[in-house]
């Protein structure tokens, strides 16, 4: 690995934070030293994409389509020069890998409306159908279709984006995964995540507001009860295909 891969995180929760970003180099076969780790809840540094190898931007209780006003103060910090970073990557059609959160901002810059109006998701594990275009497309040619996914979201794309293709979709949430150009990538489901890992981020967020808090012990159950690996797989080939050529 010549250049490291930037992962840029938006969970102020340490917890939960340090959960998904040993999740990422647990299913991606990386080491710490491999990655360079940005907590944007407490800076954001100015960053050059020539020296990393890709990005990934994970997920968090921050919301794209929340009124500037209720954005939390550490969001209204970051978002500005995340989305000016976002932009270059679109441009430049750098490798990039985005997920919940990740896909909201993408879709943002791209002029794609994401609110709440619709296709909200509740905690647990959804069936994710892929579509032609992601049939084919390097992350997700022969994998099992269609598949199971830990979502768990507030607000989703209304819509397509625009200059995006539909890479895979869901019964409640139409956009699930898309990509932009050759290299860009954005998931609404999260590749990072397996049932351990829902357990820990539903005791964190037990009061977030995604569900009510006396369902936390039956969505953990649930989440024991399913059998979600194709996610990983979609992270581990990004890596592969990006960080290890």
């Amino acid at each position: 690995m010549t250049k490291p891969c930037l992962v840029l995180q938006l969970r102020p929760e340490r917890a939960a934070a340090d959960d998904e970003y040993r999740a990422i180099l647990r299913i991606a076969d990386l080491d710490a030293g491999d990655t360079v780790r940005v907590l944007m809840d407490e800076e954001f540094p100015d960053l050059d994409l020539d020296d990393f190898s890709a990005v990934i931007v994970g997920g968090g209780p921050s919301n794209v389509s929340s009124p500037e006003a209720a954005k939390y103060g550490y969001q209204r910090r970051f978002e500005p020069k995340l989305k000016k970073l976002m932009t270059e990557i679109v441009g430049r059609d750098f490798p990039y890998l985005g997920a919940c959160y990740g896909l909201g901002i993408l879709a943002d810059v791209l002029g794609g409306p994401v609110s709440d109006q619709q296709y909200s998701e509740p905690v647990g594990a959804q069936t994710i159908e892929v579509t032609e275009f992601g049939s084919v497309d390097p992350l997700l040619r022969g994998i099992p279709q269609p598949f199971r996914a830990f979502v768990g979201h507030k607000e989703a794309c209304q819509e397509v984006p625009p200059g995006a293709v539909l890479l895979a979709g869901s019964a409640d949430c139409p956009v699930q995964m898309i990509r932009v150009g050759q290299h860009v990538y954005a998931t609404q489901f999260h590749p990072e995540l397996d049932s351990d890992g829902l357990e820990l981020r539903i005791e964190v967020y037990r009061h977030a507001g995604y569900f009510q808090p006396h369902e936390a012990e039956d969505l953990i159950e649930l989440g024991h009860r399913e059998s979600v690996t194709a996610p990983g797989e979609i992270l581990s080939r990004f890596i592969d295909r990006y960080c290890r050529a």
